[in-house]
């Protein structure tokens, strides 16, 4: 089995606190139950690099404490943890991956690419918080979905996995990219507060 439902959206995650809790953690907890009860042989977790937090200097490693700093963090953060407990405590064969920020068909429009596209399309501007130097690492998501099935066949009991593409890339970068495919000026982003 692999879990991929959450609610992942960190700005939602602000106002909805209880509906990420919910489906993040509540959740998890009965996925893991209906593991034990219908012996599944192999669960895999669909976590979240926001688990580390921010790190500007370099990229997280599976070692890293978790460091979550928005309730979407904290939420994935948790049932992370409620996994590996059910590993040692229960015996069950689960791994979990943490992708980055993917891309790809399909993407819901609150997502910083499709919101861009969406926002263009429309003539409207593009928000983009702060000075929009917050780098995120892109992966695409066939990408993320081949290196989950990899950990679901090939992976270990209680093991996490980072997956990541080597796209590092600002927000504002993504905007102007975005922009300059359109032919439109850079007078389209709009620099809000963070």
């Amino acid at each position: 089995a692999v879990n991929f439902a959450a609610e992942s959206h960190v700005d939602r995650s602000i106002q909805s606190r209880h509906e990420f809790v919910q489906t993040n953690i509540a959740g998890t907890q009965v996925l893991l139950d209906s593991v034990i009860r219908n012996r599944l042989k192999t669960y895999v977790h669909i976590s979240t690099d926001e688990v580390y937090g921010s790190h500007m200097d370099e990229l997280a490693t599976e070692e890293y404490i978790l460091n979550p700093s928005s309730p979407y963090a904290a939420s994935k953060a948790a049932a992370d943890l409620l996994v590996l407990s059910y590993v040692h405590t229960f015996g069950i064969d689960a791994r979990i991956t943490r992708s980055s920020n993917n891309y790809g068909p399909m993407q819901h429009y609150e997502k910083l690419i499709p919101k861009i596209i969406n926002n263009l399309s429309k003539n409207e501007q593009i928000p983009i918080y702060g000075n929009g130097q917050n780098i995120r690492n892109w992966i695409h998501v066939q990408d993320n979905c081949k290196a989950i099935f990899e950990v679901l066949m090939h992976g270990a009991p209680g093991e996490v996995y980072n997956i990541a593409g080597a796209n590092e890339v600002t927000n504002v970068e993504i905007a102007r990219i975005l922009l300059d495919h359109m032919n439109l000026p850079e007078s389209y982003i709009d620099f809000i507060s963070d």
